[in-house]
Order: C-alpha cells, then structure tokens, then sequence
C-alpha cells in the first residue's frame, strides 16, 4: 500500500525562530503539546530569501543528537550539578574539528528536569557548556524514543519485521506524530542559534531522521550532515515500513550522508533507486545523488575510538590495582571476554551456547578456558529484554553446574554496572575478544580491547612481562557488525552457526604466538590511525566540500509537508518570459525554432497518441510566419510522425533522434548520416533477445536505423545491473562496427555513428547560412538527455548565427541542462508557443491591411 502524505499532520501554527547574540539572553522553552505536531510550511520559510542571519557570525559547528554529552546530577539541596559526560562520542568528535573550532550542542539531557527550572538550567548550560538543551514532555518523550525509536525504528534498522505484536509491535501512527514532532522541536531549537550562512550542522543517528527537512525548508542553503550510526536495512526489509518515502525524502535534505559500512551505504542507495527512482553516480571516489539539482554525498567511513581518554585511564593506579586482582583470580587460566548490552541483537545466548560446546568438544579445555561475559544494562525495555536476560541466566546456570567444579567457574557473568577502569582491567587481561552480535551499527568494542591489549609499562610490570616484548591479541567477531570489515586479522563468524563460533574460538587460542601478534599489530595500527578525530575531521573535510557550491546557486523550496524538498539550479538558469521571448520574436526577422515532441509538446503520458487539435494549429501557424524555419525533433520513427503530421506541410520533421530528415510535407525523406550497412542489427539483436528473455519486464524497439533495449518495466535494480551487463555485451561484440552503444534512462541503444539531435540543429543552421540566411532568432526546446546536445550545438554556434541574435535554449521543467530557460510543464511550453503564433497571426493581419 502506497504510504499516504503526512503534510496533513503540520497543520498548527509556528512562531518565528528566536535568535540570541553573544550577549546573556534567556531562552525560552519550546511549548509543545505530546503527539501535536508544528506547522513546517511557514508563510515566511517557503524560499531562499527568508533566510535571515541570527546574530551570530562566526563559523562554528552545531552538532545535534539524541542526547547532550552532558552529565546531570541532582544534589541533596534539589540543585542540579553538570559536568561533561567523556564517554559521549559526540564531545569526543570535537578533537577532530581543530582547536579553534567553536561547537554548540543540541539535545535531550538525561535526567528529567523540573519545568520551572528549565529556563535557569538552559541558561546555565550555553553560558557554560554551549549547550542548549531540549525539553521534552515525559509524555511526548515516551512516545517519541521508547514508542517509535524503540519500537519501530530500531527494530526494522536491526532487520526485526514487526511480524506480530509480540516482535516490536504493529505501526502506530501517533507514534509516528511524535516522532515528526520531537524533530520539529529539535529545528526550533537550532533555529535559535544558526547563522545559516555560516554554520555547519551536523545531525546524528536515526532519531532525527526527518530533521533535515525542517532545517532545509527554513534555510534552503543550509550547510548539513548526518551521520547514522545503526545498520540500514536492505531494501525489502526498509521497504515495509509504511512512512519509508518521507524518511527517504528527509534524509536527501541533507548534503552529506555518512555511513560507517559500504553494505548499509547500498542498502540506502537502493532505497532511493527502487522506491524514489534515484541514481547514484561515482566521481573520482566520491559516491552522489542527483536529487532536483543538488548533490547529495554519501560517505562511508566507520567511526573510531577515543585513544587519549582510553590511554588516560590506563595508566590510573585504580586499573593498575584491578588488573593485579584480576591476574590473582584468573591465575593458571585463559580469559575470554565479550561485552555487550543485554539486548536481543547483541547474541549473548549465541556466545554462551557456543561456549559449551568448546567444552563439550574439547574435554582439554575444562578447567583452563574462563568466559567473562560483561552485560551492560539494556538501552531498551520491554518483554524481549526480560527474555534475553531470563534466557542468559539460564544458560550461564546450566553452562557452570555442568562443567564447573571447586576454584573454577567456566562461564562468569557480570550483570552489575561496572566503572570504566574495570572494564578496561578485563580488557588488558583477556587473551582473546569475542563479540558475536547478530546485528550492530559499528561496535567499538574490538578497538578498545586492541588498544587496552597494547597496555603501558606499569600494567606490562603488573602483569610480568618486559615492556620491549610485543604486545598479542585475538579477535572473534560477528561478521554482521559495522567493525568487520575494517578488522582484516579478526576472525570472522557467522554468530548463528553456533558449532562454527565453538571452532573459531578454540582456533583463537590454538593460533601460534607469532601469529597472534602479528594480528595485533595489524589491528592497532589501523585503530590508532583511524581514531575518532580521524573521523570526525573526513566528515567535515567532506561536508565542506559537499556544500562548496551552495552561494552561487539558486534555490526554489517545493512540496509540502515532509514531501519538501530543494531545487538548486545554476544561477544563470531562469524561467522563461513569455513577455521577453514575444518581444524578441517581435523585431526579429529570420527564425530559426526546433521542438521535441515527446514529453515536450506532448504530455508524457500521452506520448504514443495523435497530436491534439491545439498542437497541431500552433504548428501550422508558427509554420505560415514566412519568416520562419520550424523544424520538430522526435524519435519516433518517419512513418508515424508522416501520418501524425500530414497537415502541416511547411514543418520541418526529423524521425529516430535526426536520422532521418526532410525539410517540409512535400519533401522527401533524407539521412543526415549515411549508412549503407545494417548487417550490425544481425549481431546486436540476438544479444538484447537474450537479455529480454532473462529479463522479465524488458522489450525491444526495433527502429529503421537503431535497435533499443527497453527496461522501464522491469526490476529497478536488476534492470540497471542488466543493462550494464548488456552495455558491455554490445561494446564488445559490436567493437569493428560503424555504430555506438549508450545507455539513457531505462534503455541501452545502438544507433549508427554520428546520429544525434545536435546534428539536425547543425544541418538546419548550415542550410540557412547557405542560403545566406544568419538567423536572428532561435528557439529550441527539449524535455530530456537527447535534446541537450540541440541545446549545446545553438549556444556554441554564434558563428552560423546573426551577430546579436536572441538565443532561447529551454528545457521542460527545473533541472540540471545545458538550456538556459527553464518552462515548468507542456502547457506552460503550448502556452508560449500560443503567443509567438498570435504575434505571427497579428503581424499577418497588419500587413494585409496595410497592402489595401
């Protein structure tokens, strides 16, 4: 079912964004009711020219995330305490912006603040902090995070279909409302401090999906990221989530993309071919989406850890004094460690079964080999973490009254919150790191221990060993992690193969000691070179450059509700006054004007049906203007534009994209390129009829001069992977032969060598100048890629043209082209075309009556 527009749910009415200089201002709450959404089509946000600069002018970044990196306490006397949470991945991207970098955050505090204390507490944390934090209702929050975060988002992103109410729950759409409307409060929020102009903001993760849409349709320049850090579903997993458009549609608001994998980059990408018709290009590396003129950039690149924060805690007495604790308890044994929240995509079940059948299949490892599974407390709740945590108990109980025995437990569960120093105590002391996940966005988990494992001198003097020995570890990792890829010494498991991870995790203790560190080697030099700055300094490197162009061009806001979207067009690009034109074609004397027909004088979907009454009578009657040359430009083939066109007599016609040519109905038909010889046809049609026949969807159009491979009806993405394959298939074979082989939207095509509409505006302008005829008017007009080569053979042949000669080039709608004027649809083209032929009609009538 198609998913139904929600610009019905912005229906209340916004007030103008409040800005605040560097002087000491209060910021007021944003007042929102739970589930009522705010108006996102502003009267005074619909186009470039509302964005007015706030007060602030300094280039700074404004970063937004679910949550401030900021820490709350509540004292005894009620008062609150903040202080900077370290372990925030976004107050530790800030190392990669540069010293002088000035940041403001926005987001959520994590502890719920007294609303009459709100204002003060704001206040507070920009004057300290440069954080404005957002306000939710408990209410609105619920709904918003624990609702449609939790339930829905999270869930679908992990690869979990709500298949009944039990697996994440059925679509709720006042979820949906409260989702939309918490990311309009975050806009208001960042409309209160941008300086648009300026500013770079850089969104985070998938609760402010649909932020980018609010920030765009205020300022349609502004410079914007977002980075997802959870997996992307494939497509017929994303697909069944009924508002999956608009969330689509908001993410192309942005100008840069980021994810930390090239699968869930993909994934994305096809989204936007199967469900927007969206391609994606590739230009010296860098991977964009053409969307209504702008580029979007995607950018694929996984997020590091923090190295300086990780090295600072190692060297505190208290984890020097927990590593000897843990020496002592684990003397004479092997640790292996995992470390995960209690979840239901973390496969801590998984790990545990696996970690009997090492002892079930290795006897000699009883006694020797200690699981310690850390289980951080859930992000989540509801009924799948009590089973995961019911589930796990259990196994952990069954796995140690099995194969335990006095002074040995073969699996030690720590359930209970532990400080930071302890977990990276487990680290330096485990021999090998198991994370068997069977769904995670990145898991930076493997980076730590890599990290921890390098150790300093006084934890090497801890543990005995000489601080010249080099430093081993072992990776067993979850091949579906975001990490995987880029731990090319890890060994890699399917964590649903349970027998596969018992083999991978006795082969990690078998691996000679050589071998164990050279892996460790290799993982640390990545990990230490791609750290969280790293990261955090190429997104913006990219955004900056994705935004490179945003002052010279031009920006129309279009569409409602979440449907909004910019188009950025070139600023020489203009729409076309049928005012101005009429005038030039006025006080012209020698015209030359070439038309498409299909999807130009012709709506789209009627292309196929014989031209109306009022298309063919603008024809005749811009053709009846002695002072004028028209010619029509299709490629449909000579038969049916002969019997379409019989009653225009004077109209120049081309057939099969300029092939064929004559110059009026009593013409014959002629060849703009000569070609004797079609044998190629017998070679490249049993190529396509084999990939009609393998392809369910696709034809084949047989013309007199070319051969085209249609696929508009098939697959999206096995269409395309097709014509590529068929592409190349004819290149190769058809090699020796006088044609060429290209691809356009939904075909591939062989056509002979040289046949191009820009060949009929090359042919029409050098028969004038023959003729010793410089036009000093020409009109070209054109809806698709066929027709730019016209619009580029008239704005570069000045010298076949009157020295001051008006030059209209127009395209069919706003888009990218070569054509300088732009007319939104057919019947604005028609329109125009009207008034030429009035102004011919009524110059005629002029001169008759003059002549009497």
């Amino acid at each position: 079912m198609v998913s139904r527009s929600y610009s019905n749910l912005l229906d209340l009415t916004s007030c103008d964004s409040l800005t605040f200089g560097r002087e000491r201002k209060r910021l007021p709450r944003v007042a929102t009711v739970a589930g009522v959404l705010s108006e996102l089509d502003d009267d005074n946000s619909t186009s470039a020219g509302s964005e007015a600069p706030s007060s602030i002018s300094q280039d700074r970044m404004i970063i937004v995330g679910n949550q401030l990196p900021i820490r709350a306490h509540r004292k005894d006397d009620g008062t609150w305490d903040f202080n900077w949470d370290e372990d925030s991945l976004l107050l530790q991207l800030k190392d990669g912006l540069g010293e002088d970098a000035e940041v403001i955050y926005i987001g959520c505090l994590k502890e719920e603040i007294e609303p009459i204390k709100q204002d003060d507490v704001a206040q507070y944390l920009l004057d300290t902090f440069k954080c404005v934090p957002t306000f939710l209702p408990p209410e609105l929050f619920s709904k918003f995070y624990h609702g449609f975060c939790k339930q829905h988002l999270w869930p679908l992103f992990h690869y979990m279909l709500p298949l009944s109410p039990d697996l994440g729950g059925r679509f709720d759409r006042s979820l949906w409302q409260a989702y939309v409307s918490v990311n309009k409060i975050f806009a208001d929020k960042v409309m209160e401090v941008i300086s648009p102009d300026d500013d770079f903001v850089w969104v985070h993760d998938y609760h402010l999906m649909v932020l980018p849409t609010f920030l765009r349709k205020r300022f349609n320049r502004v410079k914007l990221g977002f980075f997802l850090h959870s997996p992307f579903p494939s497509s017929e997993i994303y697909r069944t989530l009924p508002v999956r458009d608009e969330l689509l549609r908001a993410l192309l608001n942005s100008d840069l993309i980021g994810f930390h994998t090239f699968d869930y980059a993909r994934h994305f990408l096809s989204c936007c071919s199967r469900m927007l018709g969206l391609s994606y290009q590739s230009k010296r590396g860098y991977i964009g989406l053409e969307y209504y003129g702008r580029t979007v950039s995607i950018k694929i690149l996984p997020v590091g850890i923090h190295i300086g924060q990780l090295q600072s805690v190692l060297n505190l007495p208290e984890t020097e004094s927990k590593v000897a604790d843990l020496r002592d308890q684990f003397r004479g044994q092997i640790v292996l460690l995992g470390v995960d929240d209690m979840d239901i995509f973390k496969g801590i079940s998984l790990k545990l079964l696996a970690m009997e059948q090492l002892l079930i299949q290795h006897p000699d490892q009883r006694g020797k080999v200690v699981l310690v599974q850390i289980a951080n407390p859930a992000r989540g709740r509801g009924k799948d973490v009590q089973e995961v945590q019911s589930e796990t108990y259990a196994t952990v109980k069954r796995i140690n009254a099995t194969f335990g025995r006095p002074g040995y437990k073969p699996v030690v569960l720590i359930d209970t919150p532990l400080q930071f120093y302890e977990r990276i105590a487990y680290y330096v002391v485990a021999e090998c790191c198991l994370v068997t996940a069977v769904r995670d966005g990145m898991n930076l988990i493997p980076y730590e221990y890599v990290i921890c494992r390098q150790g300093n001198e006084k934890l090497d003097e801890t543990l005995g060993i000489s601080s010249l020995t080099q430093k081993k570890s072992m990776l067993v990792v979850s091949e579906f992690i975001g990490c995987s890829p880029s731990l090319s010494g890890a060994i890699r498991v399917n964590p649903w193969n349970v027998d596969a991870v018992a083999e991978a995790m006795d082969s990690a203790l078998m691996v000679p000691e050589a071998e164990k560190k050279m892996r460790h080697e290799k993982h640390f030099k990545y990990v230490i070179t791609h750290d969280v700055a790293y990261w955090a300094r190429s997104f913006l490197q990219d955004l900056e450059r994705a935004c490179r162009d945003h002052i010279r061009r031009r920006c129309w806001g279009i569409g409602f509700g979440l449907g909004f979207r910019v188009i950025a067009l070139d600023p020489n690009f203009q729409k076309l006054s049928v005012e101005h034109i009429v005038s030039a074609y006025k006080r012209t004397k020698h015209r030359a004007i070439l038309l498409d027909y299909d999807g130009t004088m012709m709506l789209p979907g009627s292309i196929g049906a014989t031209p109306n009454a009022e298309a063919v009578g603008i024809l005749n009657s811009l053709c009846g203007d002695a002072k004028n040359v028209v010619f029509l430009v299709s490629g449909k083939d000579r038969k049916t534009l002969t019997e379409w066109f019989s009653s225009c007599e004077r109209l120049g016609m081309a057939a099969e994209h300029g092939y064929f040519v004559r110059t009026n109905h009593e013409a014959d038909w002629e060849t703009c390129v000569s070609v004797t010889d079609f044998e190629w046809k017998e070679i490249a049609e049993p190529v396509m009829q084999l990939y009609m026949e393998t392809t369910d969807g696709s034809f084949i159009e047989t013309k007199e001069s070319a051969l085209v491979w249609n696929y508009q009806y098939a697959d999206r993405d096995f269409g395309s992977c097709q014509a590529k394959e068929l592409l190349d298939h004819l290149e190769s074979v058809l090699a020796n032969e006088p044609v060429s082989v290209k691809s356009g939207p939904h075909i591939v095509e062989v056509k002979p060598q040289g046949v191009s509409k820009g060949i009929v505006a090359e042919r029409l302008l050098l028969t004038l100048q023959q003729k010793g005829v410089l036009p000093d008017f020409v009109l070209c007009i054109g809806d698709d890629r066929s027709d730019e080569e016209m619009f580029e053979v008239i704005t570069s042949s000045r010298d076949s043209l009157y020295p001051i000669a008006e030059v209209f080039a127009c395209t069919v709608g706003q888009k990218p082209s070569k054509a300088k004027y732009y007319l939104e649809d057919t019947t604005e083209i028609l329109r125009m075309l009207q008034g030429l032929a009035n102004a011919s009609e009524l110059t005629a009538r002029n001169s008759s009556q003059g002549s009497h």
